[in-house]
C-alpha cells in the first residue's frame, strides 16, 4: 500500500484497524504510523505502537528507534537514552544512533547552568547540541573501531562525579570549548557503566553480539568507542597507554582548547554568557563597552550586562589548573606583569581629560565613553583607584598641569554607564602625553608647596588668615540660593588650619573657594600650577577684591 494511501487511512482513523487487515506487513506499517504521529506530536500514541511493535519483533533496531523519539517527545530522556543503546546493539553500523545516544549523555552530563537561558536545556529532539565534536573524534564514532577486543582500563566514576560535583562547579565549561576531554570523559561513562548497559542489552532475548567478548566489555566494545582518541592533528595515543582511575591523560589536553576567542591567550578568570561562549573576563568587559551584544553570535546581552552577575566557569579554570599548570603560570605572569605596569602612577598615568579638579574637592563624573568605561575598570582592578584629570587643549590634546583624583566610589547602571565618585589627592604636571587603549596617558611629576621659614613664614600666617577672612565675609553676603547651590555642590567650606603649609598642596579651604568662585577654567588652571602658596593667597585676594566689587547691589 503507498504511504499517501495509508496517511489518509489514518487521517480517518487514527486507530488504523481497516489498515492493518489490508497490508501483509503489519509491523513495517505500525512503525510509520508511530513516525507520523511522532511528526504530529502525538507522542502517546507513537509510544502505544512502538510499545507493539518492541513486542513483536525485540530484535528489530527501527522499532527501538520510534520508540526513542516519542520518548524523547514526552521528555522521558533516559528512557529515550535506554532505546538508542538499544538500536547500537542491534546495529552497530548505525551512526546516527550513536549520534542521538551522545547528544543526549552530553545534556545529562554537562547541562548548562546559572546564566544560560531556558531554552539551551530544552529536549535535545528540539535544538542543537552545544557540545561541539572535533571532527576526528567524529570520524572514530562514525566508523567501526579496527581493534574492537581493546579496552580502556580503570574506573571513571569518580572523575565523572568531581567534575559535576557541586551546584558551583555546574557550569557549561564543555558547552564553550572544543576540549577532547569533553569527548573522552564521556568515553569514561560508557566504561563506568558497562555492566549496566549490559543488563539492559541482556534483557533482549537473543541478541547476538558480533564475537564472544567477556561479560565485562561485550557491551562496550558493541558501542564502538573508540581505543584510541585523536587529539589533534591525527595524533593518538600510544597503544600502551592507560587511563588510570579518575584520570584524564595529559596528552589529551591542549591548551589551544583552552584559548579565549578574542585575545588568543589561554583564558584568564573565564565566564559564560547566557548563550554558551566562554571568554575571559576582561575580554568580554571591554566588548560589552562598546556593545551590548556576544562578540561570536550577536545575541543581545543587555540583561546579563546590567546584572553584572559575572560568574567564573569554575570547570574551565579547575581543569586549566590541573592540566595546563605550566600554561597558566606564563599567562598569570603576563596578567600581573601588566597589572603591574597600569599601577604605575609616575608613567603612563591615566587622564581624563574634561573638567577641571582640586585637591580635597569632590569631583563626580558621569562616564559613558567606552574608553573612559575601560580606564575607571583599570582603576580599579589595580588597586591604586587613581586617575589624572586635565583640561582639553587644543593643541596637546590636553594641559600641562592637573589633578590627581580618587575614586570613592562607582554606581554602574543597565546600559553600562557609571557615575564615579571622586575627591582630589594631589597636584601634578605633564612630563610627556601618550595614549594607551584609547584613552589618554601622561608620565607626570608631582608639585609640592616650597615650604619658608622665619619672617617669610611670619609674613605667611598673616597674609593666610586675612584672605581666609575676606573670602567667608564674601560667602556670607551671597544670597540664600547662592548658597544652597555652592553647598549642595561642594559642601561646606573647610575651617582655617593652625597651620598653612601642613599639606604639600596648601589649606583645603582655598581650594574650596578656588572651585566655587566664577573664574575660567584657564585662570583656576594658572594658580592650581603655583607653587607657592603666598603667590596663590595674593591672586585669590585679588579676584575677592574684584568680584565683591563687581557685585550687584
Amino acid at each position: 500500500m503507498e504511504l499517501t494511501q495509508f496517511k489518509t487511512l489514518l487521517t480517518t482513523s487514527l486507530s488504523g484497524q481497516s489498515a492493518l487487515s489490508a497490508t501483509p506487513c503489519k509491523c513495517s506499517l505500525i512503525a510509520q504510523r508511530a513516525e507520523l504521529c511522532t511528526s504530529m506530536k502525538n507522542y502517546q500514541q507513537a509510544l502505544h505502537d512502538a510499545d507493539v511493535l518492541c513486542r513483536n519483533k525485540p530484535h528489530w533496531p527501527a522499532g527501538h528507534y520510534v520508540k526513542a523519539k516519542a520518548l524523547s517527545g514526552l521528555e522521558r530522556t533516559e528512557e529515550a537514552l535506554k532505546e538508542f543503546l538499544y538500536c547500537v546493539a542491534l546495529n552497530p553500523e548505525w551512526s546516527s544512533m550513536k549520534k542521538e545516544a551522545q547528544k543526549i549523555m552530553c545534556e545529562m552530563f554537562f547541562p548548562a547552568f546559572e546564566n544560560v537561558h531556558d531554552s539551551l536545556t530544552a529536549p535535545f529532539s528540539s535544538r542543537t547540541s552545544h557540545t561541539r565534536l572535533k571532527p576526528a573524534f567524529l570520524s572514530s564514532i562514525n566508523t567501526q573501531s579496527a581493534a574492537e577486543d581493546s579496552s580502556i582500563a580503570g574506573s571513571s566514576k569518580d572523575t565523572v562525579f568531581r567534575l559535576t560535583k557541586t551546584p558551583s562547579q555546574e557550569s557549561d565549561v564543555f558547552r564553550s570549548t572544543d576540549s577532547s576531554v569533553s569527548h573522552h570523559v564521556l568515553d569514561l561513562y560508557f566504561e563506568d557503566n558497562k555492566k549496566s548497559l549490559g543488563a539492559i542489552l541482556s534483557s533482549l532475548p537473543g541478541v547476538g553480539l558480533k564475537r564472544k567478548l567477556s561479560s565485562d566489555m561485550r557491551d562496550l566494545q558493541s558501542l564502538d568507542v573508540p581505543s584510541k582518541i585523536p587529539k589533534k592533528d591525527a595524533d593518538v595515543l600510544p597503544e600502551n597507554t592507560a587511563i588510570t582511575s579518575g584520570e584524564i591523560p595529559t596528552t589529551l589536553v591542549d591548551a589551544s582548547d583552552f584559548e579565549c576567542s578574542l585575545c588568543m591567550r589561554l583564558f584568564y578568570e573565564p565566564v559564560t554568557t547566557p548563550c554558551g561562549h566562554t571568554f575571559c573576563l576582561k575580554c568580554l568587559e571591554r566588548c560589552l563597552d562598546h556593545n551590548p551584544h556576544c562578540p561570536l553570535c550577536k545575541e543581545k546581552l543587555s540583561e546579563f550586562l546590567a546584572s553584572r552577575t559575572y560568574k567564573k566557569t569554575v570547570l574551565t579554570e579547575e581543569l586549566i589548573v590541573r592540566y595546563l599548570p605550566e600554561e597558566l603560570s606564563e599567562r598569570k605572569k603576563v596578567y600581573e606583569e601588566e597589572m603591574k605596569e597600569l599601577s604605575n602612577l609616575n608613567k603612563d598615568v591615566p587622564i581624563f581629560v574634561c573638567t577641571m579638579a582640586f585637591p580635597t574637592i569632590p569631583c563626580p563624573l558621569h562616564v559613558f565613553e567606552p574608553r573612559y568605561r575601560l580606564m575607571i575598570r583599570r582603576c580599579m582592578e589595580t588597586g591604586t583607584k587613581q586617575f589624572g584629570m586635565c583640561l582639553a587643549d587644543e593643541l596637546k590634546g590636553f594641559a600641562d598641569h592637573g589633578c590627581i583624583l580618587e575614586i570613592r566610589d562607582v554606581k554602574f547602571f543597565p546600559d553600562g554607564r557609571s557615575v564615579v565618585d571622586t575627591v582630589g589627592v594631589r597636584r601634578f604636571r605633564v612630563l610627556s602625553h601618550g595614549q594607551r587603549d584609547g584613552y589618554n596617558t601622561a608620565n607626570i611629576e608631582y608639585l609640592e608647596d616650597k615650604k619658608v621659614e622665619g619672617p617669610e613664614y611670619e609674613e605667611l600666617v598673616r597674609l593666610h588668615d586675612s584672605v581666609y577672612d575676606q573670602a567667608v565675609a564674601w560667602f556670607t553676603s551671597l544670597k540664600d540660593n547662592m548658597k544652597v547651590q555652592i553647598l549642595n555642590h561642594f559642601g561646606s567650606m573647610p575651617g582655617k588650619e593652625p597651620e598653612p603649609q601642613s599639606n604639600p598642596s596648601g589649606p583645603a579651604w582655598y581650594w574650596w573657594l578656588l572651585a566655587v568662585l566664577p573664574l575660567e577654567n584657564r585662570a583656576q588652571l594658572a594658580i592650581l600650577a603655583m607653587t607657592s602658596l603666598k603667590d596663590r593667597l595674593i591672586a585669590i585676594r585679588r579676584v575677592l577684591i574684584f568680584v565683591t566689587r563687581k557685585r550687584p547691589r
